[in-house]
């Protein structure tokens, strides 16, 4: 009867999973005997301010002021009934923002519904996402390869980039609370804990959305005022199905490259003169290293409970869910969330004892050469005492 327990509480993890089907050779299957792993693979280091964030009282820094975030007052959507107030748990709230399709009001929205939850101590509740989230009629959705260059754009070089963060912010939004939302029934095998990351990595990224919208209206702009692409969120689909598989898709990949493109935003933004600009793209910078390291964690735990290694199982769900990889890696961010280098790094997954093997190998070789060098020489040498003079 434990045994039974044990296997349907692990089935709901991964959703799509059969516990008689594996899915990779390393362990990804929902196998229950005793396996044993190497400590490389078990040991995950979190970011050593994880917890810290986790008991940070309400941002309500929302609007970037003269010397960085600021909590001031600044205009709100216009909402004749806020719809939140029908909600009584977490998951509904996570709905009801999945539905708004104003970016302002879903902003903002994401805020108010998170600040409910913590200071009224609602439940976390079961709901069910909308199959997409609400969008506005502008920006356009396109394929990435039909996003305009910056020449094309219409907008200077510091707008574009701005738009396109906001573009990535906003939907960061959405992909937090379809993850709250849509697991929302497993609350019980994952822990409050999971969900309670998720809901204030949302309310982290609607406010890195606030600063962008503030300064693109700064400059003379708003978002909508060029196309953006779907990628994102047909990622997101992608891992609709599988717990385990969004994490890794969506913190461990996606917002991973947040990381590795931030320091290079934040160059050309002081390039082109914008220090404003690049102030903000630093500091949002900076915090995406907390939702990556959630991502680390909650992948590990989830990899845990179904008795897999966490960097193998990593690389087949990618395989499996068709994401590539892309560098170049900001190593010292990624590796400051947490994230170990082998997971994503082909050139750093080769063990220690296999390096000391390649050196050994290596040294074994070059004294073969030596030895062949030598003898080919003493060859030669005999060759020519021993030939006849012409």
């Amino acid at each position: 009867m434990q045994r039974l327990k044990l296997e349907v509480m692990l089935m709901s993890v991964s959703v799509s999973v059969s516990v008689s089907v594996s899915r990779c050779s390393h362990g990804f299957a929902l196998h229950f005997k005793p396996r044993r792993f190497t400590s490389s693979c078990l040991k995950v280091s979190p970011w050593r301010g994880l917890d810290e964030w986790r008991k940070s009282s309400l941002n309500e820094n929302r609007r970037w002021g003269e010397n960085g975030p600021e909590s001031k007052p600044q205009p709100q959507p216009q909402l004749v009934d806020s719809p939140l107030e029908q909600a009584s748990s977490l998951a509904e709230l996570g709905s009801i923002v999945l539905s708004t399709s104003d970016p302002l009001a879903k902003s903002h929205l994401s805020h108010m519904a998170y600040s409910m939850w913590r200071r009224h101590n609602l439940p976390l509740g079961i709901s069910k996402p909308p199959s997409r989230p609400a969008r506005p009629p502008i920006p356009q959705l396109v394929s990435p390869k039909e996003i305009p260059s910056p020449k094309d754009s219409g907008l200077p070089l510091n707008a574009y980039m701005l738009h396109n963060l906001a573009h990535v912010e906003l939907n960061a939004i959405d992909l937090a609370w379809d993850t709250v939302v849509r697991f929302s029934s497993y609350s019980e095998i994952l822990g409050e804990g999971f969900f309670a990351d998720f809901a204030q990595v949302a309310d982290d990224e609607s406010r890195h959305f606030s600063w962008c919208a503030q300064r693109l209206s700064e400059l003379g702009f708003k978002y909508g005022d060029m196309p953006a692409h779907n990628l994102l969120w047909r990622e997101c689909e992608k891992s609709s199905d599988n717990v385990a598989a969004r994490l890794a898709v969506i913190p461990l990949v996606q917002e991973a490259r947040g990381l590795d493109a931030g320091p290079r935003l934040v160059k050309k933004l002081v390039g082109f003169g914008d220090n404003r600009t690049s102030k903000i793209v630093a500091r949002i910078a900076d915090e995406e290293v907390a939702h990556v390291a959630v991502g680390v964690y909650w992948f590990a735990s989830v990899c845990q409970k179904m008795n897999c290694a966490p960097d193998s199982t990593f690389k087949d769900l990618l395989k499996e869910y068709n994401v590539e990889l892309k560098g170049p890696f900001n190593y010292s961010a990624r590796d400051e969330a947490g994230i170990p280098r082998d997971w994503y790094d082909d050139a750093s997954s080769i063990s220690i004892q296999d390096k000391k093997d390649k050196d050994g190998n290596k040294k074994q070789l070059s004294a073969v050469y030596e030895r062949l060098a030598s003898i080919i020489a003493m060859e030669k040498e005999n060759s020519s005492l021993t030939k006849p003079p012409e």
